[in-house]
């Protein structure tokens, strides 16, 4: 009875982990915010050092960067002009390394790093373990 029991346990284990290293991943675009706060331009025209954006942006294929514009005065990203209250989206839909000018930056430089799909099979078992490890 308890090599059955062991039997079934270990083919529910192994289904679990075949379920997770081959089923599709969700390919719905996610949206990552990032506001320019209000007296962002007044403070960093005074000397303040500010860390309005991360440097680097992390996003996966599919997902798209939103930009608001809460400062009173214009922010230039890549070649968009943002004027204050307006909100800019930006999708991805290719794996790559991203450089744009921003001036929400001191020194005037972002990049966005779009990760591909994991591919099926180990790489994708360890995809999904580190974003359950995370959650935790």
């Amino acid at each position: 009875m308890q090599r059955v029991v062991a039997a079934m346990l270990a083919a529910l284990v192994l289904s679990g982990l075949g379920w997770a290293a081959f089923a599709p991943l969700e390919t719905g675009s996610g949206e990552v915010l990032f506001a320019i706060p209000a007296g962002t331009s007044a403070r960093r025209l005074a000397g303040e050092e500010l860390a309005i954006l991360p440097r680097t942006i992390r996003l996966g294929v599919q997902d798209v960067l939103v930009l608001r514009n809460a400062d009173n005065a214009p922010h230039i990203f890549g070649p968009t002009l943002i004027m204050p209250g307006q909100t800019f989206r930006l999708p991805f839909t290719r794996a790559a390394t991203y450089s744009f000018l921003c001036t929400a930056h001191a020194d005037g430089q972002l990049s966005v790093i779009v990760e591909p799909a994991p591919a099926a099979g180990w790489e994708r078992l360890r995809w999904r373990w580190r974003i359950l490890a995370n959650r935790g």
